[in-house]
């Protein structure tokens, strides 16, 4: 039971992190809008296998970081929480989406292979800092480091399942036209809520730390 609650209080702060626009939300609406849902799919199964590269490489380094320094430990969850404020606060205060500024030329609407769109969520994900400071930082935080790595792999499975079913909304959403001029309308609430969410989070997680 330990590993199911750690896991769902690991999915509470996950979910609500991906949901926030960013570099990999920015692309998969261009994909929806450019190229169709289908290759929008396949580029967030893209970033769903890129979530297991960053996985992998905090469970091999985070052992590592704990043998050889507590406090260096303690510094990178503390790095986390303000992160989660920091991302609270920033997507609490953007505008809306602004679907507009995506230009599409006839260049960009020639077919596209699924394995470039693969490959295109691949490097979109594990290049961008936001999914990289999650995983040094705030899994840190939320996952004991006594955790069996195997269970701590299971965790990321979880996470990318969500992420890539995530983004499969997503595109359905833009691909349908009606679904996302509703979704685009309540832009700006959308950003409000999911801010307030993190800032939520970043603060009782600052709290329950201090506390132990």
């Amino acid at each position: 039971m330990q590993y199911v609650f750690e896991f769902l209080g690991l999915m509470a702060v996950f979910s609500i992190f991906i949901v926030v626009p960013g570099a990999d939300f920015a692309v998969i609406l261009r994909q929806s809008i450019v190229h169709g849902r289908r290759a929008a799919v396949m580029t967030g199964l893209g970033m769903g296998f890129s979530l297991l590269f960053h996985i992998s490489y905090t469970i091999l380094g985070l052992g590592l970081i704990v043998s050889k320094s507590l406090m260096l430990f303690a510094m990178i969850k503390w790095a986390g929480v303000a992160y989660l404020v920091y991302l609270g606060i920033k997507s609490f205060r953007a505008p809306g989406f602004n679907v507009a500024e995506i230009n599409v030329t006839e260049e960009d609407r020639k077919p596209i292979s699924a394995w470039k769109c693969l490959s295109m969520g691949f490097v979109t994900n594990a290049l961008n800092p936001k999914p990289v400071l999650f995983f040094l930082s705030l899994f840190s935080t939320l996952v004991h480091h006594d955790t069996p790595g195997l269970i701590q792999f299971s965790y990321g499975i979880g996470m990318a399942t969500a992420l890539v079913a995530w983004f499969a909304g997503v595109s359905t959403f833009f691909t349908v036209k009606p679904i996302r001029d509703r979704f685009i309308a309540s832009g700006k609430w959308f950003n409000r809520i999911t801010g307030a969410a993190l800032v939520g989070f970043g603060f009782r997680l600052a709290l329950a730390r201090a506390a132990d």
